[in-house]
């Protein structure tokens, strides 16, 4: 079985954006502290008034070689819940495979 990677995307307006970017990193660090391994980026397109955001969580070296698995990305949308409020619309999340 390939690696399985999430990407997570959503807008953000402007006035949000500190907030916003502040209540993230925290989210994806304690995410990463939480289970050793994973890794997370935080990446913004600015849009004008809003900006798409992509949050995307690896974990390179899965002890059974899954990946980014669905215990995992529970634990992400549960955690995301701190962005309630911040984000413009629904986030949208996507799994991919490593294929090499």
């Amino acid at each position: 079985m390939a690696a399985r990677e999430l990407f997570v995307w959503y807008r953000v307006r402007k006035d949000r954006a500190d907030a916003a970017r502040a209540a993230a990193l925290a989210m994806q660090r304690s995410l990463c502290a939480e289970r050793p391994g994973l890794q997370a980026r935080l990446l913004v397109r600015d849009d004008g008034e809003t900006s798409t955001w992509m949050e995307t969580y690896s974990l390179p070296s899965p002890p059974a070689g899954s990946g980014v698995d669905v215990a995992i990305e529970a634990a992400i949308a549960a955690a995301a819940l701190r962005l309630e409020g911040l984000i413009d619309g629904p986030r949208h999340v996507e799994a991919f495979a490593v294929v090499a």
